[in-house]
């Protein structure tokens, strides 16, 4: 598909929304981490934020997580 979002701006928009919960981790372990849900075809998919959101979900919303 050719609107589709270059890998590499995946990850950078990922790792900056995952940096919005984990201010304090180093933002080269957030962008191995948006590289590693970039691997995931099922949240690659989504946009980086919706991705990111969804991933986090156990952590910011442990009660869906049953």
């Amino acid at each position: 598909m050719d609107d589709e979002i270059p890998t590499d701006m995946w990850i950078y928009y990922c790792a900056r929304r995952l940096k919005f919960h984990w201010r304090t981790v180093d933002p080269e372990q957030l962008e191995e981490l948006a590289a590693d849900l970039a691997r995931d075809a099922r949240l690659r998919a989504l946009s980086p934020i919706a991705a990111a959101a969804l991933w986090l979900e156990p952590v910011t919303h442990p009660e869906k997580a049953v």
